[in-house]
């Protein structure tokens, strides 16, 4: 399994503190994990721009900004060495051409769902890039002035239109439907937007580089903690088990479920197949648990005090802080209640 990464903070609301500095993990490629911004932020860094999924908490942006302008200048082909897939398209040609660039603006911020450690910096992040016009993505005299594209799940626009968020905050494009590609290969591979839905909460997305081989899962998969259900945004227990089943639908292994794809979490350390496997399994069970419980017309506290989340809790409980284990729990319990009804 993949641990090179553990996150200090449980970040995934708004009261939560970041880390005061954001730390570059370069993954695969031209795909980058910034760890340090409240939330995992994954960045594609390449000839043809920059393309974040989530822009990190309150607070933070100014370092995430920081650290995506080092990624532009880092090297002569602005992040990326050779692609080595894909087709002749114009990114993959143009990768074997050794000429320094000068560095390509944000062109895309993809949003995997709606909590603030994810998507307080799309504004001022957004201002600062360039986005495509007219689906001509040849160069820089094709640039839209009104800064970077903001994509994510329609509810996730609706939700930030109820809560009156600033304009230039909300998504720019959305989608409805189980999925969304960019209509282009992006630093030479194609990038897909999938909908989970009543997983974390309703407008979840996972985004899969599939070039790369690496997929970033937002909240749906968070390693460091026990499966945040958003109940009042329509999250779900079983919606969280459907979308880690989706992940390892989606994973090829090297080797005994070791290695292979990449899976960037919400929160935590980089992962691989084993890693999701192994959270699946502990959400299947512990769901199961709750629902024996529940047959067995037990109330929320009795439930609770038979602790069945106990065998887990050295991994992925806590007693303080925006997610406890009793939290969890109650989630649990009033998720599988509401599927009975």
């Amino acid at each position: 399994m993949i641990r090179l990464f553990a996150l200090l903070s449980l970040g995934w609301l708004a009261a939560a503190q970041p880390d005061s500095e954001i730390h570059i993990l370069r993954v695969r490629g031209n795909i980058y994990m910034l760890v340090g911004g409240g939330a995992n932020i994954t960045v594609s860094a390449g000839r043809d721009g920059i393309l974040m999924v989530d822009t990190g908490g309150a607070g933070m942006t100014a370092k995430v900004l920081a650290a995506v302008r080092r990624l532009q200048g880092d090297t002569a082909t602005n992040g990326v060495d050779v692609l080595t897939y894909g087709a002749e398209g114009r990114s993959a040609m143009r990768a074997i051409v050794d000429t320094k660039e000068p560095a390509k603006p944000i062109r895309y911020i993809m949003n995997t769902s709606v909590d603030a450690d994810h998507i307080a910096g799309n504004e001022q992040i957004a201002k600062t890039g360039k986005t495509f016009t007219g689906g001509n993505v040849a160069g820089n005299i094709s640039d839209a002035a009104e800064g970077a594209a903001v994509m994510a799940h329609e509810t996730v626009l609706n939700r930030m239109t109820e809560a009156k968020l600033p304009f230039g905050a909300l998504p720019t494009d959305t989608y409805h439907i189980d999925a969304m590609k960019l209509s282009h290969y992006f630093n030479g591979e194609g990038v897909e937007m999938l909908h989970m839905p009543a997983a974390h909460s309703d407008g979840d997305s996972l985004v899969w580089f599939r070039g790369s081989d690496v997929i970033s899962t937002g909240d749906v998969f968070t390693p460091d903690r026990y499966p945040v259900i958003d109940l009042a945004r329509g999250g779900s227990i079983q919606g969280i088990i459907d979308a880690l089943n989706r992940i390892l639908d989606m994973t090829i292994p090297e080797f005994r479920l070791e290695g292979g794809t990449v899976v960037i979490p919400g929160h935590g350390h980089l992962c691989d197949a084993a890693d999701v496997a192994y959270y699946r399994d502990m959400a299947t069970i512990i769901r199961d648990r709750i629902q024996a419980l529940i047959k067995k017309d037990m109330t929320l506290e009795q439930v609770k005090a038979a602790k069945p989340t106990l065998d887990y809790d050295g991994i992925y409980g806590a007693t303080t802080g925006p997610w406890t284990t009793d939290m969890f729990i109650e989630a649990v319990y009033r998720s599988l209640n509401q599927r009975k009804k």
